[in-house]
């Protein structure tokens, strides 16, 4: 009967040592979708860009099988095999690539194409980081994910405190107006919720447009006069300043023209979800404590 006993309770107590390696690994993305999976994925998909740049900095990158058209960073990302755009995804590529784990962007692909992975038997996992803030956990969840948890925390950490560091030294500053201009025809710019109002934000900025609804909105010319901005800052597709930046010279009456607060932040450091978006957060915190620098006293 001793030995009976002591067998089921070293039966017991090996179950309890296996619950959380038996378990697997449960999370649930933004879309309240859950993913189990058996252990950390080895084969991923990514679906976005900005994704592409999480996994290599989370320290997934040995682990990314597919990649979207537009993947481009890190450089060792452009030789990945590619499964189309965002929104025009190759989903029999997708599959041919055998992925444990395909990884989206809720606002880049199309939920239809999202949903068919799934019934094709694909795990899919769902980003949409609100904030700047988001960058960090979307890190940890990639290194949960993976199996890269101590390359991912340190990155998670460094992000941390780098924008704890831009936060303490620019969000408290005398407060400028912003117009942010992501293309000119037609004229874009974005609302408080999109993740570039949060680097205005964090640079002691205001989006003289944060209050429309749609997150990309189209806006007139005569909007911006009316809202009079005190710096424009321009993306374009690349890195090198786009041309119609210097369109608004032409509205002599704007602050932003009068003291030449025209300025350029490269499209990938600011408008992607990933850790660059500090480098991007940086410049424009630079440009905006120049046009303070240029005000009349």
């Amino acid at each position: 009967m001793g030995n009976l006993i002591r067998r089921l309770c070293q039966a017991a107590l090996s179950a309890l040592a296996c619950q959380p390696a038996c378990a697997g690994i449960v999370v649930t993305d933004v879309s309240g979708i859950t993913i189990k999976l058996a252990a950390p994925a080895r084969r991923i998909v990514s679906l976005a860009p900005n994704i592409t740049e999480l996994l290599f900095a989370a320290g997934a990158g040995d682990r990314v099988v597919g990649n979207i058209d537009y993947g481009n960073y890190p450089p060792a990302a452009k030789a990945l095999p590619k499964v189309g755009g965002a929104s025009s995804l190759d989903l029999e590529a997708i599959v041919a690539l055998k992925p444990d784990l395909v990884m989206a962007w809720e606002s880049g692909n199309s939920p239809a194409s999202l949903s068919r992975l799934r019934t094709m038997g694909l795990n899919v996992y769902v980003f949409e980081p609100k904030r700047i803030q988001d960058i960090a956990g979307d890190l940890e969840r990639i290194g949960e994910l993976a199996g890269t948890g101590v390359k991912a925390g340190a990155a998670a950490k460094a992000f941390r405190e780098r924008h704890a560091s831009l936060a303490a030294r620019y969000s408290q500053r005398p407060p400028v107006d912003v117009f942010y201009q992501i293309w000119k025809q037609p004229l874009m710019t974005v609302n408080g919720k999109q993740i570039i109002s949060d680097a205005i934000r964090l640079c002691g900025g205001r989006n003289v447009f944060s209050q429309l609804q749609t997150l990309a909105p189209t806006v007139t010319v005569e909007a911006v006069i009316a809202a009079n901005p005190e710096v424009i800052v321009a993306s374009g597709m690349g890195d090198a300043r786009p041309e119609w930046l210097d369109d608004w010279k032409r509205w002599s009456t704007l602050a932003a023209v009068e003291r030449n607060n025209l300025y350029f932040v490269p499209p990938d450091l600011i408008q992607r979800h990933t850790p660059r978006v500090l480098d991007g957060a940086e410049k424009l915190c630079m440009h905006l404590e120049a046009a303070r620098g240029k005000r009349t006293r």
